[in-house]
Order: structure tokens, then sequence, then C-alpha cells
């Protein structure tokens, strides 16, 4: 069997796209290991357009309904499967799995990105206990809060800037006395009476009873250490676009990410497309991933149908 459509990821970006596959009747299926995100971790999202707040497990469970509900006969789920590879063939692609391979004409890639973790003493403890990768999901959280942000990069500052906005006081910790984020960027925050920076700071150690309550940092340059007492720390080092299966049949770019024409979300390989946070797209959220999939979706149906 050979299907008009494969999506592969579970997210705001796959779900969008597959209930927009069900609607137009497209011979789809989609394969995610599960449903929900990255946002699935967090207590409490703010950000998704129509509903004002909602944890991470609700909006995942919410997702799979709403897809299930169009599915009939046009969409099949392979939900706990993860993609290994994807090949080309006659009639178009195959996608192996860890279960098995399928046939396809089109593949959209949705399975978004996973956040760097921060590798320190009590990180895994209190991850999603003050110790957040998500400043719009949790940063409304800590309205009022002197808070912690990790990193030195544009993702950094803007997560500073984003928290400026309801905390009492923002203070970021970089590890070296450079930055990678934007000089304008970086310039516009310091101005903020409200925003501290501390350079050669290397975090060792998160604690807390319950939840966070301080994070202890060593001075790279006096090797003393230092105790912030803080309820949350944001951890902005990084994400890792999932990706792995696709570099045999994509030139991903030098950080992992799938570059995508921004107006169809087509990749350089004909009958590919990606949507959401595992492209090189300039912002990512579960909104935007949400509008890329539904657009990449729209240009799949006019080249299965009309092309």
């Amino acid at each position: 069997m050979t299907y008009d459509l494969i999506i592969i990821g579970g997210g705001p970006a796959g779900v969008s796209a597959g209930v927009y596959a069900a609607r137009k009747k497209l011979k789809t299926l989609l394969i995610a290991p599960e449903f929900g995100g990255q946002s699935i971790v967090s207590e409490g999202i703010e950000n998704w357009i129509g509903t004002i707040k909602i944890p991470g497990s609700e909006l995942a469970e919410n997702l799979k309904k709403h897809l299930l509900a169009y599915a009939n006969d046009s969409v099949v789920v392979k939900e706990g499967e993860s993609v290994k590879d994807i090949k080309k063939d006659t009639e178009g692609f195959i996608v192996l799995t860890d279960d098995g391979e399928y046939s396809t004409k089109t593949i959209l890639i949705a399975t978004g990105s996973t956040r760097r973790k921060l590798d320190v003493l009590g990180a895994e403890e209190f991850d999603n206990k003050g110790l957040t990768y998500c400043a719009s999901c949790d940063g409304p959280l800590f309205a009022g809060q002197d808070v912690v942000v990790i990193g030195g990069g544009n993702a950094a500052f803007e997560t500073s800037a984003q928290l400026l906005a309801y905390c009492k006081s923002v203070t970021l910790l970089n590890r070296s006395d450079k930055f990678k984020a934007d000089e304008i960027t970086i310039n516009r925050l310091k101005e903020n009476s409200h925003f501290k920076v501390i350079t050669n700071a290397i975090p060792k150690e998160i604690k807390g009873d319950k939840f966070v309550s301080s994070i202890v940092y060593e001075d790279a340059a006096t090797n003393e250490t230092h105790e912030i007492q803080t309820p949350a720390v944001f951890v902005e080092i990084g994400l890792i676009p999932t990706t792995y299966f696709a570099k045999n049949i994509i030139n991903l770019n030098q950080i992992g990410q799938i570059p995508v024409n921004p107006k169809t979300q087509q990749t350089e390989v004909k009958g590919i497309w990606a949507a959401g946070d595992c492209t090189d797209g300039l912002y990512h959220q579960n909104n935007i991933a949400s509008g890329d999939a539904v657009k990449a979706l729209e240009d799949i149906y006019v080249n299965l149908h009309t092309k």
C-alpha cells in the first residue's frame, strides 16, 4: 500500500497537518512516538490561541482527540513508533521505523526539537519544578518574582526580555565573558534596571526542596562559588532538532535543522515538506508550528492533485 502522505510527528505541527489531511481525504499515515511535542512537560501553557491556560499533558490529549475525531478512513495513526530513515523509491519514498516500513508519495516532517538540557547536580530532580526550558509556557507562573536565565545567545536575551514584562527582575548567567547574541539585543536589555548580567558564570547546582529555591554557580575567573536565591531558572542553551533520520536524504544546516521555503515549507527534496521547530524558520512556537504545517498541507494537496 502506498500512502498519499506520511506525517512524521505528533506535536502541534503534525496534528494540525493530520486534521487538514483528513478533511481533504488524503490517504495519510501519521507516525509519532507520542503526542504533544515539547510542551507536554509544561504545567501551564498560556499562549496556545483560543485557550487561556492549559497543562501540557492536557494539550497533548486534546491534540490526539482532535485528530482521531476527524481521522475516519483517511488518517491512520501509528503512535509509539519512531522513524529511523527515509529512502527514495519508484513511487516516492519509503519511511523506515523501528516497527516496519511504509511507502508514500509525499512526506511532511514535523518532529520538532528537544531543548539542550542543563547537566548539573539537581537539574534532573527539579526539571519542570522551577527549572524550565520554556519561558512562554512557564514564565507567567513567576510573575513578580526574581528569576534566573542561563545562556548567552539571542534566545537567552529574548527570553529575558519576555520575562521582564512581568517578573520583578531577571539575572542572566553566561559561561564566558562573550555573548553569542546580537549586540543591539544585548544593549537594549542592559538598559533595563531590572536586568543583570553575570559573566564567567558556570552553573554547578540547582537547589531546592519540592521546588527550586536557588542556583549555585562558579566564577570561572576566580573559581569562587556563589548562590542566587530564586524560584525559577530558565535554560536557553540551545535546541537539538529531531532530524537524525533525515540526514541521508536532506542536506541539514550546520545545527541540524531542515532548510525550507517559507512560502510553502518545501524542502530541497521534491516531495518532502517540513514544518515547526525542526526547520530553519526564524521563530519557533506552538502556534507558528501549527500554521507552518497547515501551509505545508495546503501545498502538498496542490502538488498531489493539481500538478
